[in-house]
């Protein structure tokens, strides 16, 4: 298990190294977008962008692990999910992705919507994250949903993890403020070449596709670090109860020694004198 969750680390960050580049080259085309057309993003028909209402819940997506073995990994996220919920107005609803946040939320007494499966592969993310967008975008079009936060456990550098929360949804004023003011790397200004409501739309199902699927893989990462440092731990805590008990048997056998051999000497003292 504990070469599994080494391989596991190395092939979950190689992926969000990689989404890295790619979610980069989103959030420019967006900004290309809207140095481009210089319009509100509110004016755009696009029903993910603009369908969030606060008559709606605040939606929060908790992705925890399925198994144990992983220390505080989800302690911690439960806590940083409160945290993150009292510091919020209005009605909430969580979507808990593991089984062990599962039980940890419904311990507290929090109501949860529908749960999802954690992916036991990179290959398997995608299909989570398709089941997300669709809840969500379900959700939207009934105005159910106000807005939208997922909470996981990012990953460090030297195999560490912290708690984090990233907002997903409304793709507000202030979203677009932040986007905007992106230095574009190149002294060569971008041009849009086709359509901008699809160009808009290509983008915006990128951008959220791109943010839980860099979410879900990064979680995934840190859990199997989790895992190697529990393991890791457990392994030292093992070859020092080793080594104390090994201490206490030579003890114990010296001892026992000594108290044979002190028997032996007081006979042969009291027959030498008889």
């Amino acid at each position: 298990m504990k070469a599994m969750a080494a391989a596991n680390i190395s092939q979950y960050e190689m992926a969000v190294s990689a989404l890295d580049d790619y979610y980069k080259t989103v959030q420019l085309g967006l900004v290309a977008y809207f140095r481009h057309n210089h319009v509100n993003i509110k004016a755009v028909n696009y029903a993910t962008a603009n369908k969030t209402t606060s008559l709606g819940k605040v939606g929060f997506i908790a992705i925890g692990s399925d198994q144990g073995l992983v220390g505080k990994f989800n302690d911690a996220l439960v806590s940083h999910l409160l945290n993150r919920m009292n510091a919020l107005p209005g009605e909430k609803r969580v979507w808990p992705i593991g089984e062990r946040i599962q039980t940890h939320l419904s311990s507290l007494n929090i109501p949860i919507e529908q749960p999802f499966a954690l992916p036991n592969s990179i290959n398997a993310v995608t299909g989570l994250v398709t089941s997300l967008l669709q809840e969500i975008e379900a959700l939207l079009q009934s105005n159910e949903l106000s807005a939208l936060h997922i909470v996981f456990n990012r990953s460090l550098p030297n195999a560490k993890y912290e708690a984090y929360s990233q907002k997903v949804l409304p793709l507000d004023n202030e979203w677009q403020q932040k986007l905007i003011v992106t230095p574009w790397p190149s002294r060569c200004l971008p041009q849009l070449l086709t359509d901008s409501k699809k160009t808009f739309s290509a983008l915006i199902g990128e951008y959220l596709f791109t943010t839980l699927y860099r979410a879900c893989t990064e979680s995934l990462a840190s859990e199997n670090a989790s895992r190697l440092t529990a393991m890791q731990r457990a392994e030292k805590n093992i070859e020092e109860i080793q080594t104390e008990l090994s201490r206490q048997f030579h003890r114990q056998r010296q001892q026992g020694i000594d108290e044979e051999l002190s028997d032996l000497v007081s006979g042969f003292e009291a027959l030498s004198e008889n």
